[in-house]
């Protein structure tokens, strides 16, 4: 298992001394069931690679009790463990380059706060879920991905292809950043560990993912991942990360989402959304509806109380939310037959998923703006063709509204995890063009006072569906 770090920092033997590992020199770290080797193919003041190398003993493995990935008799004489990029290369990391990350140098403690341009090559890394797993892990978070699948056997190519990548990965970040994403997702990407996961690994993993995990759009697949689906453990993890959620959404309500004069107490803004939503939603005459992206169920429990709404699905991505959903709205304690009017699944809107067809609407309040651009055409897809409720709400920041923030700065974006913040042109060119596609039409609505120059701090947007063009685009996508 090979991995290269490769910077054009300039001078680019910084490296060296950030890694404190010396260019010239041939290294070798014991880890477990095996050796590291660090050396530099390259180095000069333009360009410098380092490479991290490792020689797992296969016998040394069965010694060590081997996998202990299922019931094979043979696992531990046969597996992939010597020749991939695993839990093995994250402990080789922490290991080899425990000073850099640590964000610790030397020689020149300035150092690891610079931000460098990065390029990472990983042969070979076992992704379980495919490409798509492999960038909805690392391209939130910024970098750019090219990887290469590998055949199971070129010699049988009826046999397909394999889980095994060869990855490289283009970021500029410090060095100290790109370790500790390397460190807690490489194992997150082969879903396996050479040792017994306990309730220490919780601490490692928000110690190294404590500047951006909490952040991350697929956060719940790594901490479970991570933890080897453990569910008691995930959920301890979880609630330490959404309790962060949750301050820092009171945070930003108190700060950048009131204008610098406040004169009296006022709704605060996603409150006024979710009543947005739910007006929106009785005009439409909706019996059945969807809420895409649910979170801990606030719109639901704003729903309930209107007998219209004889059934509502409320979906989200993150289990702890649903858990969290499902202890506000009391469902243990629900009468029966008001209780069978709601119900809570876990899934993903940027999958087509046949449980939410057949609903007169739907909301997406604060939603879109999460995703980054291939998973928001998926959702496109998955809602407004395979879907199609209705009526579809949708709900988004105003980003011409932010220069109205007392704490406002030119790019600055209202939360860590927004992937981007549209004006209202922007909005209208997106609905417009969605509308047009899928047989809809749209009408937009201000969410919240406005002002008179730069609108009002959210922007909605109703769809709703006609029919003709949409049955064209959804028969050609069948097709």
């Amino acid at each position: 298992m090979l991995l290269t770090i490769t910077t054009t920092h300039s001078p680019a033997t910084d490296l060296g001394y950030l890694l404190h590992k010396h260019p010239d020199k041939l290294q070798t770290v014991e880890i477990a069931a095996g050796k590291a080797h660090i050396f530099y193919p390259e180095v000069s003041e333009q360009k410098c690679t380092a490479a991290l190398l490792l020689d797992i003993d296969p016998v040394g493995l069965v010694r060590s009790e081997g996998p202990r990935g299922n019931d094979f008799a043979l696992e531990q004489y046969v597996n992939d463990r010597p020749y991939v990029a695993s839990s093995f290369m994250s402990a080789a990391i922490a290991k080899a380059y425990s000073s850099a990350l640590n964000g610790r140098c030397k020689d020149k403690p300035e150092l690891p706060l610079v931000a460098m341009p990065f390029e990472v090559t990983m042969a070979v890394l076992p992704v379980k879920g495919g490409e798509g797993v492999l960038r909805m892990l690392f391209e939130p978070l910024g970098y750019e991905v090219t990887c290469i699948r590998h055949e199971l056997d070129p010699a049988f190519p009826q046999w397909g292809n394999s889980r095994y990548f060869t990855v490289t990965l283009k970021h500029n970040l410090t060095l100290q950043q790109l370790l500790s994403h390397l460190y807690v997702l490489i194992p997150v990407c082969d879903t396996d560990k050479h040792y017994w996961v306990s309730k220490d690994e919780i601490e490692k993993l928000l110690t190294k993912g404590k500047d951006w995990l909490e952040a991350h759009p697929s956060k719940e697949m790594i901490v479970r991942r991570y933890l080897k689906n453990q569910r008691s453990l995930a959920n301890q993890a979880l609630s330490v990360l959404l309790s962060k959620d949750e301050s820092e959404e009171e945070s930003v309500t108190e700060t950048e989402e009131v204008p610098d004069q406040v004169e009296e107490p006022k709704v605060k803004i996603h409150e006024l959304r979710l009543l947005a939503a739910k007006e929106v939603l009785l005009q439409s005459g909706a019996k059945r509806v969807a809420d895409l992206g649910c979170g801990e169920g606030r719109l639901i429990k704003l729903l309930l109380p209107e007998k219209q709404f004889e059934y509502i699905l409320g979906m989200d991505v993150s289990y702890r939310s649903l858990e969290i959903a499902k202890e506000r709205l009391k469902l243990e304690r629900m009468p029966e037959r008001q209780a069978q009017r709601i119900r809570l699944i876990q899934g993903s809107m940027t999958y087509r998923d046949k449980r939410l067809e057949g609903f007169d609407a739907a909301a997406l309040v604060e939603v879109i703006e999460h995703l980054d651009e291939p998973r928001l055409a998926a959702l496109e897809k998955s809602v407004f063709a395979y879907a199609r409720p209705g009526t579809v709400v949708v709900t988004t920041p105003n980003a011409e509204y932010n220069v109205r923030f007392a704490n406002y700065e030119e790019g600055k974006m209202r939360h860590t995890d927004h992937r981007f913040e549209w004006t209202r042109a922007q909005f209208a060119d997106w609905g417009n063009r969605i509308a047009h596609e899928h047989g809809y039409t749209v009408t937009y609505q201000p969410v919240g006072e406005e002002d008179g120059e730069v609108g009002a701090l959210s922007q909605m947007a109703v769809f709703t569906y006609t029919g003709h063009v949409a049955d064209t685009v959804f028969k050609t996508l069948e097709a």
